[in-house]
């Protein structure tokens, strides 16, 4: 089965994906003293955030985290401030970081000044915690004085006593009623360089939380599930909550929360951009979820496909289907840039909608990692998701 040139062309030219207007912030930082900018908002491509896990005053295995994370594709990396000695550290966190460092702040405003005098790329305070206006004040008019962009963090479970008495529970309206109260705290003093997150531990709150703030502001939004849960749970309610908002343009930014390594929440945060055709460009595999019609061993050769692709990894913007038979295979696989549908003992492989040629079973992968690395994507144009 194959598609005309004309259909190939009209999946050439789909739709650019939705995004919600937002106005822009700058987060700088400097790479071996060499000034750098990442812009969030205002139509720049999505970011995906990470936060260390060990401490921060321990500076050498934090850098050594830090870098971890930018390999994996970190964009921007958040460090925990809850210490003296943490707020100490941050010149030489800052100074020795390849991506854009942001200070985590609770409960102490001191920490939040002590992190600008570092010359952090942004400030995250929750205000649920940050204490006194006055202190909040301090903060914006050191951070606007520095053009230092400030994260409004609210979280579910850290709201202010008395928003929380009103609503009974951390419901999206008192997520929303928090964060504006600080937007408004921002706006008197007028300073406007900031970025809302509004997390929630529960998926269907924190959609609603962030859906109330798309239609009230334009500020750039920092998208989340708080407290996701394990790399077995976790990544489902990241994958609903963040890729529900995002497939209706919503978000500037994300953080995929796991209670684990957190190199895997950079892994899953670039796979929920990449199942959307969002961000950074790569490989999208797609396979077939089998069934008695399966006419061959597709689960090893998805397994040989994504593994090579993770290991090389891979910036061509590509979809590759794998597909088990002939029902939905050769639709499939021929609505992808590249595509394999299982026959007995032999696959059809697919580029752009034409055949071009067949190969047995054992040298699929082979066969496909291959056409990954020859594609010229020049002289092929954009990819069908485009």
């Amino acid at each position: 089965m194959e598609r005309s040139q004309e259909e190939s062309t009209q999946a050439a030219q789909a739709p650019v994906r939705p995004r919600r207007h937002s106005r822009q912030v700058t987060l700088r930082y400097a790479v071996d003293g060499e000034p750098r900018e990442l812009k969030i908002g205002g139509g720049a491509p999505i970011t995906v955030q990470s936060m260390t896990t060990g401490k921060t005053h321990d500076v050498e295995n934090c850098l050594a985290e830090i870098k971890e994370l930018a390999d994996a594709g970190a964009d921007v990396v958040r460090v925990a401030v809850p210490r003296p000695e943490d707020a100490e550290a941050l010149k030489d966190i800052v100074h020795g970081a390849t991506v854009p460092i942001v200070a985590d702040i609770h409960f102490n405003h001191k920490y939040a000044l002590k992190a600008l005098e570092a010359g952090v790329a942004k400030v995250r305070i929750n205000p649920g915690n940050i204490g006194k206006p006055e202190w909040e004040r301090e903060v914006l008019l050191a951070a606007k004085e520095r053009g230092t962009p400030i994260r409004i963090g609210v979280n579910g479970g850290s709201l202010e006593k008395d928003i929380l008495d009103k609503y009974g529970y951390p419901r999206p309206e008192a997520l929303f009623e928090s964060a504006m109260r600080h937007v408004e705290a921002c706006t008197r003093v007028g300073f406007e360089d900031i970025v809302i997150s509004v997390k929630h531990s529960d998926v269907y709150f924190m959609i609603q939380s962030y859906r109330l703030l798309a239609e009230a502001t334009d500020y750039p939004l920092h998208l989340g599930v708080t407290e996701s849960g394990s790399l077995k749970t976790g990544p489902i309610k990241s994958s609903i909550g963040i890729g529900s908002l995002l497939a209706d343009g919503i978000g500037d930014t994300i953080r995929v929360s796991l209670a684990a390594d957190s190199v895997n929440e950079v892994r899953v945060g670039h796979q929920i951009l990449k199942s959307l055709r969002l961000g950074r460009p790569g490989v999208n595999v797609i396979a077939c979820p089998t069934c008695g019609r399966l006419a061959g061993d597709l689960f090893s050769v998805v397994d040989e496909v994504e593994e090579a692709v993770a290991a090389r990894g891979f910036d061509k913007d590509l979809s590759v289907a794998l597909m088990g038979c002939a029902v939905n295979g050769p639709g499939e696989a021929a609505g992808a840039d590249l595509g394999v549908s299982l026959g007995r003992g032999r696959a059809h492989i697919f580029k752009r909608g034409e055949t071009v040629g067949t190969v047995d079973q054992h040298e699929i992968a082979d066969a496909v990692i291959q056409m990954i690395e020859n594609w010229d994507e020049a002289a092929e144009g954009n990819s069908p998701g485009q």
